[in-house]
């Protein structure tokens, strides 16, 4: 017996130290080579202070890929995130006032080994349907919901269909990435969240009562969408922000709030954009699943 405990805890000791050895190595890699890829959840539009390559892509030196780079001590990263950016972008050039956006993955070398990537949202114009159609909808039915309503046709949802074919998308990107750097960490970054899980405030999100709880169906059908691609593609790994953001959403209290409501606000966030604080959020649950 006193054979065997000993054996155990001499068993125990190694395992310990094996796994914190394994916790140490992941938490000291370093990288030298980050590229950032992905659409204004990346890049940040009005956010202080912004780049200018190019300017009107919204870039924002205190976007999560800078604080990522910061906090990781990568001396030299690419960011060539872009607002209104969709999958298509990723291999073909985009086009923004004054100037262009080349293919996010030409930024990608053989010796790149790290790679962020937020995109989808803007496939199909989904994103842009969702803000641009259901706040003008709240005034025919506050307590409803119209925008739902608008975008069901024959009991089919139009808007999650669309999102469901954005994962065949995001496999192509992914794809495409190891293609151009095959030995590079690849994370895939979800969308926080918009509206709150229960509550309301149409102040800030001018949407109808019973659309809030359909909006967070369509942005989890997107996200699932996301993961889905990423298990399909089996060299990824996907990084649920919708989650960990439960409590920031647009509806939560000044400075707890990741995300910004309808109204620009210049020198902190664009219109239903994140704000520093939801950038730091985001880099934060980043640098938990790296470490």
């Amino acid at each position: 017996m006193r054979f065997r405990r000993v054996l155990f805890a001499a068993v125990s000791t190694i395992v310990l130290l094996i796994a914190s050895t394994t916790a140490a190595t992941a938490a000291e890699r370093s990288y030298r080579n980050y590229v950032a890829l992905g659409d204004s959840y990346t890049s940040g539009p009005l956010i202080p202070l912004p780049r200018l390559d190019p300017l009107f892509c919204g870039k924002s030196t205190q976007n999560y890929p800078a604080i990522l780079a910061s906090a990781l001590r990568i001396r030299s990263y690419t960011d060539i995130s872009c607002g209104g950016a969709d999958t298509t972008n990723m291999t073909r050039p985009q086009n923004v006032f004054l100037g262009g956006n080349p293919p996010q993955l030409s930024a990608l070398r053989a010796n790149t080994d790290l790679v962020t990537v937020g995109i989808g949202g803007n496939d199909y114009g989904v994103f842009g349907t969702l803000v641009g159609t259901c706040p003008s909808l709240r005034a025919s039915d506050p307590t409803g919901h119209p925008c739902q309503d608008r975008f069901t046709v024959e009991g089919v949802d139009m808007i999650k269909a669309k999102v469901a074919q954005t994962g065949k998308n995001v496999e192509q990107v992914l794809a495409g990435i190891h293609a151009r750097s095959p030995r590079a960490d690849v994370l895939v970054i979800g969308y926080p969240r918009i509206a709150p899980e229960s509550g309301y405030c149409p102040k800030i999100l001018p949407f109808a009562e019973g659309d809030y709880a359909w909006l967070n169906t369509v942005e989890k059908a997107l996200n699932s969408a996301i993961e889905k691609a990423v298990g399909a593609d089996g060299d990824s790994l996907f990084v649920d922000t919708f989650g960990p953001s439960a409590g920031h959403d647009a509806c939560a209290p000044k400075g707890a709030a990741w995300i910004n409501g309808q109204h620009t606000k210049l020198l902190a966030a664009a219109a239903y954009h994140p704000y520093r604080t939801g950038m730091a959020g985001v880099a934060g649950v980043i640098l938990r699943h790296l470490r």
